[in-house]
């Protein structure tokens, strides 16, 4: 019989979950004895897992509920966690209702719902973009006009950069809309869209811990984005010494009070203005495309099992034990269609991962043709360095030895060095 505490995870299960958190689960489970209510039955999980029950839907707050409580029945529970953005708030309000430790419901919803979040940051007077709430082409067109173009189209309630676009002119700003507002009917929190300023500098995120108020920033994450029009995540980066989070701490932290929150990891979008900070958005859960690992590897600090922690009502540890840095290269076709070899050539010490989630004969398709980071991106690799330059270069230097062959939809196949 175990004695170590027990944690509810609400996650998704599959060969992707496991290829983008499965660090996570690994994490968690070396501390705690976790049970998992997930949408299909546990696979690759199951080691890490002491019982599990399966929902179709964990987003339905009912389906949600009726097994948190089976679960609670079974073990006592020590505390709710998920990472996963469409889980937050149907996760915070079963947490409360479990009577365990959470973040005030009103604050997962502001983070959730970008149109909620400007507002707060204008009443706390946190530097953000200039934006406007529409539900019409008509209403974006207005906006557009007020703010001045080039400016941002986003669905409200979404993530991973779906439906984001950057419209420079009324023309572009018919197709942005289109785009945004597709994306923008799947949300559940909002199906609004937004037109934002768009803000000019170099983009970052920073990963934060707070707990009962008191928000550490643990790191910086400096991101490359592309694929315009669209902002397709390329890259990120992690240095433990990067001299940047000492000046976008105050921002931060000054957003996390403006929503609301509590506790837990927060992964905050910034871009640079003229040097200067300017949010983007807040997200209430730990940071994708592995830089959670990016920060224990340029660090020591485990951000998961930080926000395990915190449900469990215990003190985090956030005392870095390395400093180095650490970079992960997202990898993509060059043209949409089906995907007919995948190699990689070579390793070396500094090499952490090589990762892919799509195989022969799987398609992809790129947010030029229509698509999003779900049906475009072939995997990752993550390399590490005693600088973030250093990882970056490493990164690049890795993806080089990668070949991938794709066919075209128009029949012709294409050879792809470095994705």
């Amino acid at each position: 019989m175990s004695h170590r505490p027990v944690v509810l995870l609400v996650a998704p299960t599959g060969a992707e979950s496991e290829g983008y958190r499965g660090y996570c689960l690994r994490s968690v489970a070396a501390a705690y004895d976790v049970v998992l209510i997930t949408q299909e039955e546990p696979s690759w999980e199951v080691p890490y897992i002491r019982d599990c029950v399966v929902v179709p839907d964990p987003t339905d707050q009912s389906q949600l509920d009726q097994a948190g409580q089976a679960l609670a029945e079974r073990w006592n529970l020590a505390g709710v966690l998920t990472w996963t953005e469409w889980y937050l708030v149907p996760v915070a309000r079963l947490a409360h209702r479990l009577g365990l430790s959470a973040n005030p419901v009103e604050a997962v919803l502001a983070c959730r719902d970008k149109a909620a979040a400007r507002q707060l940051f204008d009443r706390h007077q946190v530097p953000s973009a200039i934006s406007c709430s529409v539900r019409s082409l008509g209403e974006a067109q207005a906006a557009a006009e007020q703010i001045g173009f080039p400016v941002v189209v986003k669905p409200a309630a979404h993530a991973a950069s779906v439906g984001v676009v950057r419209a420079d002119d009324a023309e572009q700003l018919t197709t942005a809309y289109r785009q945004a507002a597709a994306a923008a009917a799947q949300g559940k929190e909002s199906t609004d869209v937004l037109v934002e300023e768009y803000l000019d500098g170099p983009e970052i995120s920073v990963e934060c811990v707070t707990r009962h108020g008191s928000t550490t920033v643990v790191a910086v994450t400096r991101k490359t984005v592309g694929m315009a029009p669209h902002f397709e995540e390329l890259a990120h980066c992690v240095d433990a010494a990067d001299e940047l989070r000492e000046t976008v701490a105050p921002v931060a932290r000054a957003a996390i009070t403006a929503l609301g929150v509590t506790d837990g990891v927060s992964h905050i979008e910034m871009r640079l203005v003229d040097g200067r900070p300017r949010l983007i958005e807040v997200n209430g859960r730990l940071g994708g495309d592995m830089i959670g690992h990016l920060v224990r590897l340029a660090t020591g600090i485990d951000l998961t099992r930080a926000a395990a922690d915190i449900a469990c009502g215990r003190t985090p540890a956030l005392t870095p034990t390395r400093s180095s840095a650490a970079a992960v290269k997202l990898l993509y076709p060059t043209t949409s269609g089906t995907v007919t070899r995948l190699r990689f050539h070579g390793t070396q010490p500094w090499l952490d991962t090589v990762y892919f989630q799509r195989r022969p004969g799987d398609e992809v398709l790129l947010p030029a043709d229509g698509g999003d980071t779900f049906t475009a991106r072939i995997g990752y690799l993550v390399a590490t360095g005693n600088t973030g330059p250093q990882a970056r270069d490493r990164a690049e230097e890795a993806a080089r030895g990668l070949t991938v062959h794709v066919r075209p939809r128009t029949g012709t196949v294409r050879r792809e060095a470095g994705a």
